[in-house]
């Protein structure tokens, strides 16, 4: 069998080596971060740029909220750099994949529905009303797209390059692993409530209003609420269909496929039910009503999420062989015997 090409096998230079590509993809997304961590650097220090009704920023939650989305984007903004730079390769997995996973879930919703929503409502839609100035929002969201498209483009070529053989192989091969037998039982389970809460946020994207709180029920339909609901919904059940087609290896192609497809969902679900699990808990003046079935469904998208992340976790180290971080260099050339001067390419995370 041909072996994949990888980053180092495609081009000359030292192994390891980030194409221009994904060195000019990460920059872009570097530069996405900075008006954002600028605009919460004001805020976090005093400073009520942007923001007609200063109180609004010393509420504790809201102090609390900016800290943590800060340091999301400042975890975005490292991980960015660490995608044009050889040491990126030697970084743990996780450390990448973790924050990436909820990232994808989270800029991919703003990337696909920010911009049609501008179109269809225009300059209105950042005009909420609050305390918020619509140019911060304007400001933020273009951030967040450029991010979106730039930092996944960028991720997509690092996986690429350092994953290729795993992601590569055929969905229709099986896998024995110690937790291949768990890992069916939770592709089934995961189906079924996908099923369940992608149905439940379709019905309220078609107009349906049973469940919702009575504030949100009782005020007219928003485009973009409603494009999102059912995104979100789409995206829900796909990632229970993709996942149960991974473990019980039945589909065709490559496995990244569905993986890419329940990798999408499941961080949708997990990034925005937890975002909106700690908008709740908080009481933070952004949040909306709490109550309705809507608080169940955004926790039990955020406890389905993170059990299809576990289990496709799994399934991929299981499949791959993944025991420790590959390094970049030609000590590891002992690992896959290739002696070819180059680093080994397969079986490690």
């Amino acid at each position: 069998m041909t072996q994949p090409t990888t980053d180092h096998h495609r081009a000359p230079g030292r192994p390891g080596t980030p194409g221009i590509g994904r060195i000019t993809a990460a920059i872009v997304a570097m530069a996405a971060t900075l008006p954002y961590l600028t605009i919460k650097t004001l805020w976090l220090t005093g400073r009520a740029v942007g923001v007609d009704d200063p109180a609004f920023l010393d509420d504790p939650a809201m102090v609390g909220l900016n800290a943590m989305t800060f340091a999301m984007d400042a975890v975005a903004l490292v991980l960015a750099l660490s995608f044009t730079m050889r040491w990126g390769r030697r970084l743990p997995a996780w450390l990448v994949l973790l924050p990436l996973w909820v990232a994808s879930g989270l800029l991919g919703i703003v990337v696909a529905t920010v911009p049609l929503a501008l179109l269809v409502e225009g300059p209105s839609l950042l005009e909420t009303g609050g305390p918020i100035r619509p140019w911060v929002y304007a400001m933020v969201y273009g951030g967040f797209i450029g991010q979106g498209v730039c930092l996944l483009t960028a991720f997509a070529l690092y996986a690429r390059d350092r994953w290729a053989y795993p992601l590569s192989a055929p969905a229709l091969r099986r896998h024995a692993g110690p937790s291949a037998s768990f890992q069916r039982v939770v592709a089934v389970g995961a189906l079924g409530m996908t099923v369940l809460l992608g149905g439940a946020r379709l019905y309220w994207a078609f107009g349906g209003d049973a469940g919702l709180p009575a504030a949100v029920a009782g005020a007219p339909s928003s485009f973009v609420g409603a494009v999102q609901d059912g995104l979100k919904g789409l995206l829900a059940i796909g990632a229970g269909v993709a996942l149960l087609v991974v473990v019980r290896a039945r589909g065709r192609g490559p496995i990244w496929r569905p993986v890419a497809m329940a990798w999408l969902g499941s961080g949708t679900m997990f990034g925005w039910g937890l975002y909106a699990m700690i908008i709740t808990v908080t009481g933070a003046p952004l949040g909306g009503e709490p109550g309705g079935a809507l608080g169940l469904v955004q926790l039990f998208e955020t406890l389905t999420g993170l059990v299809m992340g576990m289990c496709g976790a799994f399934l991929l180290a299981e499949r791959s062989g993944v025991g420790h971080v590959q390094a970049a260099e030609d000590p590891l050339e002992r690992e896959d015997r290739e002696r070819d001067g180059q680093p080994a390419d397969r079986g490690h995370g």
